[in-house]
């Protein structure tokens, strides 16, 4: 069957051609992998005989598999009656438990729960344990621990940290209540899957002699879960071809392993390796900053991506000096690309961190240039965003019920449902909005219908109300300080899993206000409350718009005419505890190989930070990419260890990084094995 392999660069069509043994094609950005690796398939099938029972391909998304499936079936003869199975790793875990979850003991009637019903059952132990820890975290944590394999045995031993020791709690009793319901959720259908071939070894070799040849997509994303799940499906054969780009590995924050494909060549013998590093999508400058960038990396595998399209435009830089002005120089130049025909679909602005979308959003809401914010919500109407206001809007107006109830008990004020629902009816029947009948029930003007607790909890929220109203009409400058210092929002969400997320957004909102105040010394919370109504308020934006986008969401997609802003230090690379340079860098790898031939990379002199306006150093990656000479740009090379890592050791097991220091070519980490502290080189641990 020729036509599998017409079209085929020769390092593809090597990929496509080896059959038995392990293989790692390390497929660069747009160097086709996606045709590899159907092709591939059809080969194995149409071509060499084997049958299709006998291969399994295994990818990330439902959208992924379905696209394979269908290019792969193109390319097989008519003849293959039965497509071979190609899935999702969670749907193979599905379809495998539904045979054989009755090991364990269990029915293979069990029904998944979804996000949704495992934080209303998590919400439901909390509150009959006492323990008041986000709901969200706590979902995070035991996802996590199932992803390591950890069981609540294990974690409740190792928990060191009180809110971790409760987290264990809440685990135990929460695996306890889906078995007995015979629930299963995301995470156990790899856990349970894994830990049925891992306890029943003729099973493990009837399945592995089942899938003789294994192929897995985007394998720089695979958790420790998954590579010691795919070590068993292939025990008996080690045909295993796995397609992933090291230098494209952007989510270690959600469990993703770079070392899996970093060592797979130590980990599956007789390995063959296939670069695909001619690149189909971008212009040489584009792949040229790209690849001097991304050299600054030292754990990766090492690959120079070359351009099949050859020459093109040099990459802009766009210099401004604020976010506001970058955001109307970028709506300029969009402007004159729409005028000349340019597709708004080709178009696309990226950031690193969501709450660079604000001045994007306003200002070319300004500009009238129609966009979609992908990935994510618009600015104004993130929950965050949206508690704030309300509190504005309250102080503002504090008979506006609406935004009372939204506000009434966040933070957490110990306010339940049920006193809510016995005031309101009160308010209702008093012909009073609720606000007015909690004044007057605190100050004795009315009978007191709540518990003491409860009332002690809204007569400081009523204290709060008015002191910050005052400070409005005395100061609108120093009223964002007082605000935060009396109603604390950002530790309410400080300990949620996207808290950090959360907290950058609040402080840009706050950081807008005081720069409205400050441009208009007569502005008032009404006034600014309108401006941001009708910047909220938008109508839909149709299809046909320009893109606005997180680097994170924009992983697989391309552009003609890109712009990435944000190019600034503690932006882009985000910088501070937990972030990991290399991660970092390999973000700014990603974007910069999401253009196709016209990319603008963008950065400004101030912007707000934490909340204030504060003078900001361009981006090192800048420097590190070959693009500007400045000696004063730090160019860095980083431990891909960071603090707060969950690690393996072979003697000592499970523990947490807490702190990571240069020794010589490695690093030497303090690590935390459930209270034993160990001083241990980074070559001796492995990343989970």
């Amino acid at each position: 069957m020729e036509h599998i392999l017409n079209g085929l660069n020769p390092s593809q069509r090597e990929a496509v051609e080896h059959i038995d043994g392990a293989m790692l094609i390390l497929a660069g950005a747009g160097s086709g992998k996606t045709k590899t690796l159907t092709a591939r398939l059809a080969y194995l099938v149409g071509e060499v005989g084997i049958d299709p029972a006998n291969t399994l391909t295994l990818t990330f998304t439902n959208k992924a598999a379905s696209e394979m499936r269908e290019r792969a079936l193109k390319l097989m003869p008519a003849t293959v009656s039965y497509p071979p199975l190609l899935c999702t790793f969670h749907k193979f875990g599905l379809l495998f438990l539904k045979f054989h979850i009755e090991k364990l003991g269990r029915s293979n009637t069990f029904v998944i729960i979804d996000s949704d019903d495992k934080k209303r059952l998590l919400r439901s132990i909390a509150k009959e344990l006492k323990i008041d820890l986000n709901i969200s975290f706590i979902a995070s944590e035991i996802s996590k621990y199932k992803n390591s394999l950890l069981t609540p045995e294990v974690v409740i031993q190792k928990a060191e940290l009180p809110d971790y020791k409760k987290v264990a709690e809440i685990y135990e009793r929460y695996q306890a209540n889906i078995e007995e319901n015979n629930l299963v959720d995301f995470d156990d259908l790899l856990m349970l899957t894994y830990k049925i071939l891992d306890e029943n070894d003729e099973l493990r070799k009837e399945t592995s002699n089942r899938y003789k040849y294994i192929m897995v997509d985007e394998y720089q994303d695979t958790n420790e879960l998954q590579f010691r799940l795919l070590e068993h499906l292939c025990s008996e054969h080690e045909n295993l071809c796995v397609v992933g780009d090291d230098d494209q590995s952007i989510y270690g924050w959600r469990g993703a392993n770079i070392r899996n494909i970093l060592e797979f060549a130590d980990r599956f013998k007789n390995t063959k390796t296939v670069k695909l590093e001619i690149n189909y999508r971008s212009t040489d400058p584009i792949l040229k900053a790209a690849n001097t960038l991304i050299e600054h990396n030292s754990t990766r595998l090492g690959k120079t991506l070359t351009s099949h399209k050859g020459e093109g435009d040099e990459i802009k830089l766009l210099h401004s000096l604020d976010e506001s002005m970058e955001a109307k120089a970028i709506a300029h130049q969009i402007h004159e690309l729409l005028d000349q025909g340019v597709d708004p679909d080709e178009i696309a602005v990226l950031y690193r961190i969501n709450a660079l979308s604000r001045s994007l959003e306003e200002g070319f809401t300004k500009e009238g240039l129609g966009f979609k914010l992908i990935g994510g919500m618009r600015f104004y109407e993130r929950a965050e965003i949206k508690d704030i206001i309300s509190y504005f809007r309250v102080l503002s107006n504090p008979h506006d019920d609406f935004s009372l109830l939204r506000i009434i008990n966040k933070p957490k004020r110990g306010i339940g449902k049920a006193s809510i629902e016995k005031l309101q009816k009160a308010a209702f029947d008093a012909q009073l909005s609720l606000y007015a009948y909690i004044e007057q029930s605190i100050n004795g003007q009315l009978p007191v219908i709540i518990s003491k607790k409860v009332s002690t909890a809204l007569t400081e929220l009523v204290e709060d109300i008015k002191v910050l109203q005052e400070e409005i009409q005395s100061s609108l400058g120093n009223f964002i300080s007082l605000f935060e210092e009396r109603i604390k929002l950002k530790d309410h969400y400080a300990g949620m899993v996207d808290g950090f997320d959360r907290i950058l957004n609040i402080d840009e909102f706050y950081g807008y206000f005081r720069d409205a105040a400050i441009k208009n010394p007569d502005l008032t919370l009404d006034e600014f409350l309108n401006d941001i109504s009708l910047q909220s308020d938008q109508d839909q934006i149709e299809e046909d718009a320009i893109t606005i986008m997180s680097i994170h969401a924009a992983k697989g997609l391309e552009f003609e005419h890109l712009f990435v802003i944000g190019l600034e230090e503690e932006f882009f690379p985000l910088l501070g505890e937990g972030c990991n340079m290399e991660e970092e860098r390999r973000l700014g790898y990603v974007a910069i190989t999401r253009a196709k031939s016209d990319l603008t990379l963008c950065y400004v002199d101030s912007r707000f930070y934490k909340g204030r306006r504060k003078m900001i150093d361009k981006s090192r990656f800048l420097g590190e990419a070959g693009l500007i000479q400045d000696t004063s740009l730090k160019i860095t090379k980083s431990s891909a260890f960071k603090k707060g890592d969950l690690v393996k050791h072979k003697i000592f097991g499970i523990g947490r990084v807490q702190a990571a220091n240069k020794s010589g070519k490695e690093y030497k980490l303090l690590i935390n094995f459930g209270g034993n502290k160990k001083e241990i080189l980074s070559s001796f641990v492995q990343s989970i």
